[in-house]
């Protein structure tokens, strides 16, 4: 019961955003001068309907009807990389009353912000000067026009979105945000409460099972996300694990990269979709973007898992902290560059 009112409160959370933010949205990443206003105009939209996945897709529209060229599409898409992740740090307060566990659930849920920040500090300057992905995205996108799109529904969205859709037609989406954020501390509660109990039985073998190994974890971010076509649901699902300490920030490093790369198969179907080679090529972009952040800081997974820990050891004993870093990150330092440079 819990980790189904949990799904529910994410998806309705994700379409009360979606509502309230969208037309903002659209004019922002329709309007973008240059690719650094870019980053930042792709992070804003994402932070505001909590979903790469719909940021990416809309980018693949406008790229697809001539709105946007590629050089600015990539930037905006590496910025939705960094802006999804606002939705699992949100879950992370859920545990903000319980020290200990907040402290586990903001590092597990800020490592894959962490990556993202880090792997745009590599690989946005050498797109900016290079445009390399740019230009290995297209080569392969040529090939790939007229293949067929192949259109699947999410299973979480077939569970929960009949009760989230009748909620939303007599709701206003302001009220409705606010209802299910409730709602989210309340599946969270029950999860983590039920979590504690069984952690030593079935439960815990099967989590040590697919977190204990790196590879298996990966592959199940990888392969969840891509059927569930959410990011955002996949690795909130990790943070109460954390909470709950059956999961560290290192066993959900691999399971976030994994997620990330996923994630990119809902906009390389919306992109096969059109049949437009510039707007495969920006899918295709999304992919490489995290495959390469991948293939960088694997490797050097204790920088971000260190970096994501400290965060955590800062904000355990004032957890207003956290709701600052959220507000400062994800919307004001963006908001702020998308005036300056405009």
């Amino acid at each position: 019961m819990g980790l189904y009112i949990f799904l529910i409160s994410i998806v309705g959370m994700g379409d009360a955003a979606k509502a309230m933010g969208k037309p903002f949205a659209d004019l922002v990443l329709g309007s973008v001068p240059n690719p650094i206003a870019g980053l930042f105009a792709g992070m804003l939209a994402t932070s505001l309907i909590q979903s790469s996945s719909a940021t990416t897709s809309m980018v693949v529209a406008l790229v697809a009807s001539g709105t946007l060229d590629l050089g600015t599409a990539i930037p905006i898409i590496m910025g939705a990389n960094m802006g999804t992740t606002v939705t699992n740090t949100l879950v992370s307060l859920g545990h903000i009353t319980r020290k200990a566990e907040f402290k586990r659930a903001f590092a597990a849920s800020t490592v894959d912000d962490v990556f993202n920040i880090l792997a745009v500090l590599i690989i946005f300057p050498l797109q900016y000067y290079t445009n390399f992905l740019g230009i290995v995205s297209s080569s392969l996108a040529t090939s790939l026009v007229g293949k067929e799109a192949v259109k699947f529904p999410s299973p979480v969205k077939i569970v929960t979105g009949p009760i989230v859709d009748v909620f939303a037609r007599h709701i206003p989406p302001i009220v409705l945000m606010i209802a299910f954020i409730i709602l989210l501390f309340v599946g969270l509660k029950l999860m983590t409460d039920s979590m504690k109990v069984i952690m030593t039985g079935r439960l815990r073998r099967a989590i040590d099972t697919t977190f204990g190994n790196s590879k298996k974890s990966f592959a199940t971010g990888m392969v969840f996300t891509s059927i569930v076509q959410s990011s955002s649901i996949v690795l909130s699902l990790a943070v109460p694990l954390a909470g709950a300490g059956l999961a560290t920030t290192a066993m959900v490093f691999p399971y976030a990269l994994g997620a990330n790369i996923g994630t990119t198969v809902t906009a390389l179907i919306a992109a096969l979709a059109t049949g437009n080679t510039i707007a495969i090529a920006a899918a295709l972009a999304h992919l490489f973007f995290n495959v390469i952040g991948t293939c960088i800081w694997y490797p050097l997974k204790k920088v971000p898992i260190g970096i994501a820990e400290r965060l955590a050891d800062a904000v355990q004993a004032h957890g207003s902290y956290a709701i600052i870093y959220i507000i400062i990150a994800f919307f004001i330092i963006p908001a702020m560059m998308i005036t300056l440079l405009c």
